[in-house]
């Protein structure tokens, strides 16, 4: 990296104290000052918490993820329609793998997915941590991960091994206990640039800022999702707000689980438990469960799949993914990706 690129942290913090924004050059430079390691952790910490406080701009937060995106590992593919399903997390609600599961269905209804993500930071299982229970392999290199992407039309990157370089930012991160831009980073790094995205936010008054943000770093299409009962997902318990990336405008506006086709039920019924507990309910969906779980899915993997451009509309996507679970493609889908997750990582 230049190192005309970095940027001092505490003139950093003195323009964010004085109520300044930074540019996205500058909030570019400050993360990588960060991700070469040469800021303090108290620094970080100053920074980070500034930011918060005042509210993170489309500017900086465009420039943190550029950053990162420049330091992470990165899978070499081709990256047109591919999708990404990496949330925020840090909803406080413990509920199961419902992006994890969706990224599954949205592959076997034919889109090609590179899976972002992480073992657990709030929950009680990330999708690193369920992928693990179920079997598939997460601890590909970028190498591996391109392979497997081709072989099966889904990858998995573990953001501990393709983001090496926030290691220096870990300590502030854990020390500080509050959500902070850090918290919006993951979903806006995919190391294969996917094209288009499923977020889901812990702050829904966030989804039209982070949309944009999608908007600069070149995505295609995306939905930006925050339910009104908190989950970061769309809820089949309540309205969902989603601000819609598309032909590079973003709209926001509400849905409801009827307008999917879909009953309204209890948050409770969707909670979830550890890894182990979650891949047993992400088999029994897979199998043709019919429950609250398989619904909540339904919802989610039919938007993945509208967003790849499979589907017009939202309910034709909650349709078609119903018709992948039911006729086993999507859990034929998920144990092809466990072989093969196997057989590759003998590859060097």
């Amino acid at each position: 990296m230049n190192d005309t690129l970095s940027i001092s942290l505490p003139e950093v913090l003195v323009k964010l104290i004085n109520g300044g924004n930074l540019t996205r050059d500058e909030a570019f430079g400050a993360m990588t000052t960060i991700m070469k390691g040469e800021a303090t952790q108290a620094q970080i910490a100053g920074t980070v918490i500034a930011l918060r406080m005042k509210g993170e701009t489309v500017d900086e937060i465009t420039g943190f993820a550029e950053a990162m995106r420049a330091f992470s590992n990165h899978v070499a593919t081709e990256n047109l329609d591919l999708l990404d399903t990496c949330g925020t997390g840090g909803s406080g609600i413990h509920k199961f793998n419902i992006s994890t599961v969706s990224a599954v269905i949205a592959a076997s209804a034919g889109v090609r997915v590179a899976k972002h993500g992480n073992r657990a930071m709030s929950g009680k299982a990330g999708s690193a941590d369920v992928l693990e229970a179920l079997g598939v392999n997460i601890n590909l290199t970028a190498e591996q991960a391109a392979i497997c992407l081709e072989r099966t039309g889904i990858c998995f990157m573990f953001a501990q091994l393709f983001h090496p370089a926030l290691k220096h930012a870990a300590a502030p991160r854990r020390e500080l206990g509050v959500r902070t831009i850090f918290n919006m980073l993951g979903p806006l790094a995919n190391p294969a640039n996917a094209d288009r995205q499923l977020i889901g936010l812990y702050d829904r008054t966030r989804t039209a800022t982070v949309a944009e943000v999608l908007s600069r770093l070149g995505l295609q299409r995306a939905m930006v999702v925050g339910s009104y009962d908190g989950l970061d997902e769309i809820s089949i318990s309540a309205p969902t707000q989603v601000s819609e990336l598309r032909n590079g405008e973003v709209i926001t506006y509400d849905i409801t689980p009827e307008q999917l086709g879909l009953s309204t039920i209890s948050l409770g019924e969707v909670q979830g438990g550890d890894a182990s507990e979650n891949a047993k309910i992400i088999h029994r969906i897979l199998n043709g469960e019919k429950s609250a779980y398989r619904d909540v899915v339904l919802a989610n993997a039919g938007a993945c799949i509208y967003v790849a451009g499979r589907a017009d509309t939202l309910t034709e996507g909650v349709s078609l993914a119903a018709k992948t679970i039911d006729s086993g493609l999507a859990a034929n889908k998920l144990q092809q990706w466990i072989a093969t997750t196997g057989e590759v990582s003998h590859v060097s």
